[in-house]
């Protein structure tokens, strides 16, 4: 089966204004190994040198690095390189084949003595996703009755892209879903929960993909919004295809041009960098990302720290 092979780069640096005196970090850097997405390799490199280092795997099944630095330090620096070769889940996606949204909506519901389906953790309300009246409200002008799951949720995928308007730093992580959505202006985390939050508040399963998107656009298309940075896209789930993947910041299914790190129900579960530090005073940020297209792998030989 064809796929493409990508490399990523991606730094993170901290400038603090005073010394940070002991930090404990968990990181997301490490691209999720699936049927799909085959990760050759993952070297991650940390400056001060990390006083401990391990990794592990959360309840997601994505790889969690944690790190400890008791050294004093003004600038913490975090660097992550990856090779993955990722497949088209759904080359021939046939969107009026999946079944009726209701039916999908209601087998999600509880039912004493029926089986558990673990996709139904992913209709409740989560840290930074509510559901809420307004959200289904807007949603429901895709999800006429006995309309197919996958029809309904592409175009509510069109309608938000349509709607939204991209712009840069415009929120922050912290801002309110229905603040973002009443304004219909944000990033691409916003696009992301605003998506997740109209399923969910219809009844159906959503999650969160945290990722990558190749850096330069596809022949003959433009640049994608949200190269060189971290980015998001929503999932839903359906039977029968499983989980399918929906990026309403650039309107498009991805395939073969992002990268999945890690999956959860909205970005808290999948932030990229988060720690807790002693110290430091005010602090400046400043992230990279590159991701390309690569040539086929190699053996590779490196003094980082592999991700996993």
């Amino acid at each position: 089966m064809n796929h493409a092979t990508l490399s990523v780069s991606h730094v993170t640096e901290y400038r603090y204004s005073t010394r940070v005196e002991l930090a404990h970090h968990v990181a997301h850097l490490t691209p999720r190994g699936s049927d799909h997405q085959i990760v050759d390799r993952c070297d991650l490199r940390i400056d001060p040198v990390p006083s401990e280092l391990r990794s592990g795997t959360d309840s997601f099944g994505n790889v969690r690095s944690y790190f400890s630095i008791y050294a004093p330090h003004e600038l913490l620096r975090v660097e992550a390189d990856s090779r993955v070769r990722v497949l088209d889940r759904f080359p021939r996606l046939d969107a009026a084949a999946s079944p009726d949204w209701e039916t999908v909506r209601d087998s999600l519901h509880y039912r004493a003595k029926m089986p558990y389906v673990p996709a139904s953790e992913f209709v409740f309300p989560s840290p930074f996703v509510p559901r809420h009246r307004e959200l289904a409200e807007y949603a429901r002008a895709s999800f006429p009755a006995g309309r197919p799951l996958m029809q309904a949720a592409i175009e509510l995928m069109h309608r938000v892209h349509a709607d939204f308007r991209y712009r840069p730093a415009s929120t922050e992580i912290s801002t309110p879903l229905l603040e973002a959505f009443r304004a219909r202006t944000g990033v691409c985390q916003d696009f992301t929960h605003v998506l997740i939050g109209c399923l969910r508040s219809v009844g159906l399963s959503a999650r969160y993909v945290s990722g990558y998107l190749v850096s330069a656009g596809a022949p003959g298309r433009p640049r994608p919004i949200g190269a060189d940075a971290s980015h998001a896209w929503a999932s839903v789930f359906c039977p029968r295809l499983g989980w399918v993947d929906l990026d309403a910041t650039n309107d498009a299914i991805p395939r073969q041009r992002h990268v999945t790190v890690a999956i959860g129900r909205d970005y808290s579960d999948v932030a990229p960098l988060r720690g807790v530090i002693r110290g430091g005073g005010e602090h400046e940020l400043a992230v990279a990302v590159r991701v390309g297209l690569s040539p086929a792998p190699t053996q590779h030989q490196d003094s980082g720290h592999p991700c996993v």
